[in-house]
């Protein structure tokens, strides 16, 4: 089945928030407390109950004018996604459509996934059973899969009024960025598409009209090669030795390395590196 893919112009994007309104509403996420950001922007980040966040950017571009830009903040669902290649319990897997969901059935709250995640949009929640014990399970946007899977697309493109989010079949999507970054590069001189290979690119890509730091995206984000070796030889060789109960236990082990190793990678990764056209 051909991959799917969300396309973002933050150029025609007028931040309106009825893309967050929307997510809220389809998945029926709670309103959620926040501390006042100092701006019009409402969540500081996604988090367990806000899946989709509206940032506002102040910036000054080459001119020396201040301006505001704006940025649809979801889940980028990687086509090699960390926090697939850390879950120990391979609760996290790829749709047919090249989302990337959570089974929260296998989920068991470790949290791998959220400390692994390059751009920070995986959280977890906190619930309650029946006698009051408190459990954890990871949150965040599926792409609405529910919706794909009855022919509708994602209720946040849905919603957009300027046409800034658009989702249609990966080549005919990487086409219109294409042709679009050549329409806006005489007004932007630093427009790029942003589709980071690092992580074998992204189901959700962007129309930047700056580089990728000014909107807080890491420039180079990549999947660790300990988490890789871990999920593609590691996990399957062991369970096939000693079991999968013992392989949890190691794997527990192996990920905590992981995590360790990935911020300190990030952390390189967001302070330099090159731009993604």
């Amino acid at each position: 089945m051909a991959e799917f893919v969300k396309y973002v112009d933050v150029t025609k994007c007028d931040g309106c928030k009825a893309c967050m309104v929307a997510c809220k509403n389809w998945n029926d996420l709670p309103a959620e407390v926040t501390e006042f950001q100092g701006s019009v922007q409402s969540h500081p980040k996604t988090s367990a109950d806000t899946w989709n966040v509206l940032q506002y950017i102040e910036h000054e571009n080459g001119k020396g004018d201040l301006e505001y830009l704006f940025r649809h903040t979801s889940c980028m669902h990687c086509k090699e996604a960390a926090c697939e290649k850390v879950c120990p319990e391979n609760a996290i897997s790829y749709s047919k459509f090249g989302s990337v969901v959570i089974d929260h059935d296998k989920c068991v709250g470790c949290g791998y996934c959220v400390e692994n995640c390059p751009f920070e949009v995986i959280s977890l929640k906190t619930y309650k059973d029946k006698n009051g014990k408190e459990y954890k399970k990871s949150q965040k946007c599926t792409m609405c899969t529910d919706r794909l899977e009855e022919g509708l697309q994602p209720a946040c493109v849905t919603t957009c009024h300027t046409d800034a989010m658009q989702f249609g079949k990966k080549n005919e999507m990487l086409l219109k960025a294409e042709k679009r970054l050549s329409e806006i590069k005489s007004r932007f001189p630093n427009a790029n598409i942003y589709n980071p290979q690092g992580v074998g690119g992204t189901h959700t890509i962007y129309v930047l009209a700056e580089k990728p730091s000014v909107y807080g995206l890491p420039e180079s984000p990549k999947v660790p090669t300990s988490a890789v070796l871990w999920k593609d030889y590691a996990q399957p060789i062991g369970k096939a030795m000693i079991g999968a109960t013992t392989m949890a236990v190691v794997g527990a082990f192996i990920t905590n390395s992981i995590i360790s190793k990935s911020k300190n990678k990030n952390k390189q990764d967001e302070d330099g590196g090159g731009s993604h056209e």
